[in-house]
């Protein structure tokens, strides 16, 4: 008869995945973590409107979670995260899957793959740290501050094009076996790995602090390099010794 609509088959509804009850947990815990570690990049002033990011590894799980990309960080929270597989899949059906997650979500994929200690990836815009990096050049190990947390100089890493797993790449190969756990991409800016993301987040504190340090230091005149040897024995105290027992990088 005409007039009368076609039938169509209704469109199957986008399921939810079903998580282990610790693997949720684990899932809220990161969420959480992730969201609320956004607001130190803007505490430390290391972030301009919506660049930069953090993501943090889902412990048990080949999972991470990221900010979604151009969301303003007054509005991240724990239920706009994005879940993603560690190829940066984004996970259908969990909360914030609807949005895009962040245009750096194929480089962490790459780090979590490829370095399976590492817990968090942080990426920000830093001034200090992107100066070094537009020049293509290290931070030098001249303060204790840097050897305690670094190990030594803080790499450049290659330059590469954002959009696929180039800078994934490109952190990866410059920072394995290399204590430093920052590497300053070529013409872009830091990336910064730890345990968690708790730990990413303070490693790029502590790049943008010494990037601003050795930058006035050489500006004032000759910098006076630290002996590898003082380098190597202020790292294993830091590492090893400094703080209280059981502190996350103390």
């Amino acid at each position: 008869m005409t007039g009368m609509p076609a039938h169509t088959e209704p469109e199957e509804a986008t399921m939810a995945p079903h998580f282990t009850p610790e693997i949720q947990a684990s899932i809220d815990a990161v969420r959480q973590d992730v969201a609320a570690l956004h607001a130190e990049l803007v505490r430390y002033g290391l972030v301009v409107w919506t660049g930069g990011n953090v993501s943090g590894r889902v412990p048990g799980a080949d999972l991470f979670v990221i900010k979604p990309s151009g969301v303003s960080y007054d509005d991240l929270a724990a239920g706009n995260m994005i879940l993603c597989d560690l190829d940066g899949t984004v996970i259908p059906g969990t909360p914030g899957s609807d949005r895009s997650p962040s245009s750096d979500t194929a480089a962490h994929a790459y780090v979590y793959r490829n370095m399976p200690d590492v817990g968090g990836v942080v990426h920000t815009h830093s001034t200090y740290a992107v100066a070094w990096a537009a020049r293509g050049e290290e931070i030098p190990c001249v303060i204790t501050a840097m050897a305690d947390e670094f190990g030594g100089p803080i790499p450049i890493g290659p330059f590469a094009i954002i959009g696929d797993d180039s800078i994934g790449r490109g952190i990866v190969e410059t920072l394995s076996g290399h204590r430093s756990r920052a590497v300053l991409m070529q013409n872009h800016g830091p990336f910064t790995i730890g345990t968690s993301a708790k730990d990413a987040v303070k490693a790029a504190v502590m790049v943008e602090d010494v990037a601003r340090t050795v930058h006035f230091a050489r500006e004032a005149g000759p910098l006076i390099p630290i002996p590898q040897e003082a380098i190597d024995r202020l790292y294993d105290r830091y590492q090893n010794v400094y703080g209280q027992s059981g502190d996350e990088r103390r």
